[in-house]
């Protein structure tokens, strides 16, 4: 079986919080909203990336890992972007295979990795 791409589905507490930190903090733009007026759902593109908001209250179960991961042509722009907006980030690392990496957390907890080739 093969795949042309995969589509992170990211859950938010807060869609209009959310939906203002992925463009104005990460870049994406929004292409689709659910909802009259909107409920909380978009799909937001930026370059060949492509992420899913869903807004949904209640349990869910513990994850500590990243809900999306994203190829970045130019980390040190990213980098610079987030830096001059105040935005926390970890990183940047450079892993064992071979990625240059960060990671931002979006005001609801997802944490996001953005990596180039080291």
């Amino acid at each position: 079986m093969t795949y042309l791409n995969a589509t992170p589905v990211l859950r938010v507490s807060d869609y209009q919080r959310a939906k203002a930190f992925y463009m104005d903090v990460l870049g994406f733009d929004v292409v689709n909203e659910a909802g009259e007026p909107v409920t909380g759902f978009g799909i937001f593109v930026a370059g060949g990336a492509r992420v899913f908001l869903h807004s949904w209250e209640g349990p869910e179960a513990a994850w500590d890992g990243w809900r999306g991961y994203f190829y970045c042509p130019d980390l040190d722009a990213m980098i610079a972007k987030l830096t001059t907006l105040q935005q926390p980030f970890k990183g940047p690392e450079t892993t064992f295979y071979n990625m240059r990496e960060i990671e931002v957390t979006d005001p609801d907890g997802n944490v996001l990795c953005f990596g180039q080739d080291a």
